[in-house]
């Protein structure tokens, strides 16, 4: 006996796809704020002639491609399941992650090779003031939109909008690090420590780069849900067990927002059809409540004196 997109589930499903188009909003703010960043830190470079600051802009080229590629693929997730995609196309946002991974690679590299070619030739940093002033308006504008983003994520369970958040908060830090370097070689005469930095900032882009695609290649493998979802799970089996009630073959995944959990419910072999029914039901709607927001349940009922249903146990190691 499997369930699947029951009237309450179809219901749970299309309030989900429109939770999702929703999103897009967020994707559009991030769009007009990469904007204004890369034209704001371009005229700090401009001002100045820092590496450093240079290297601050092109982390903002990358953030723009990010969120045009987020805004894509948010678009694509939102759509309904059909024919060919049975499960949803959620999925689509992992791409948006590991896409956004891959530019911050490349713009570390880039951000290495202006910065080895300032060590050979060093030059004299000007306008300080008046660039470093621009820097930190761009950093503030980031700040801001990176925690709508965070917030927007966590609440809607989007890995799209938390991977744009954290590398714009990634922005942030790297531009308080840059601004402070930038300032101290100006006022000392220290002209490598600009390159210097710069080439600290492209270290700390690759981390982020790297834990944005990790996150992403974990999902598109199917990875288990987190094992704090997974004590809830295992704390409603452990109610039902109390009342007679054994489950295996225990598997879970996570798509995006929608978490999929899959499992053999054993019962007495001489329950009716009808109050068996009523069993794996309240389960899954216990499973639901437990966890929140979307989650697709699939039960397999079977009889507990049946030696045939011993035979699958092991699916879930």
């Amino acid at each position: 006996m499997y369930h699947i997109f029951m009237p309450r589930e179809q219901t749970e499903h299309n309030d989900l796809m429109q939770s999702r188009a929703s999103l897009t909003k967020f994707a559009w703010l991030s769009i007009g704020a990469a904007i204004a960043t890369i034209a704001l830190k371009t005229i700090a470079y401009l001002l100045t002639g820092s590496v450093g600051l240079l290297s601050d802009a092109i982390e903002s080229l990358v953030n723009l491609a990010g969120a045009v590629m987020a805004l894509i693929m948010l678009v694509v997730a939102a759509r309904p399941a059909d024919r060919d995609h049975v499960y949803g196309h959620s999925k689509a946002e992992y791409f948006a992650s590991v896409t956004e991974g891959i530019l911050i690679f490349g713009a570390a590299i880039g951000i290495v090779v202006a910065a080895v070619q300032r060590l050979i030739q060093p030059r004299e940093l000007e306008q300080l003031g008046v660039g470093l002033g621009v820097s930190v308006a761009a950093s503030v504008i980031n700040l801001i939109v990176a925690r709508i983003l965070l917030d927007a994520g966590r609440k809607q369970r989007s890995i799209t909008l938390e991977a744009d958040a954290h590398h714009l908060m990634t922005d942030v830090w790297t531009s308080v690090g840059v601004i402070g370097g930038v300032a101290v070689a100006g006022f000392t005469g220290w002209k490598v420590l600009d390159p210097i930095l710069a080439i600290l900032v492209a270290l700390n882009i690759l981390w982020t780069g790297y834990q944005l695609i990790r996150r992403s290649v974990s999902g598109l493998m199917d990875e288990a849900l987190p094992e704090a979802e997974q004590k809830l799970i295992r704390q409603v089996m452990t109610k039902y067990r109390e009342k007679g009630v054994d489950f295996h073959a225990l598997r879970t995944r996570q798509a995006a927002a929608r978490r999929f959990i899959s499992v053999h419910v054993l019962v007495a072999g001489d329950t009716s059809v009808h109050d068996a029914h009523h069993i794996v039901e309240d389960f899954e709607n216990d499973i639901r409540a437990a966890l929140g927001g979307a989650v697709t349940v699939f039960t397999h009922l079977e009889p507990a004196e049946d030696e045939l249903s011993l035979d699958d146990m092991y699916l879930d190691r």
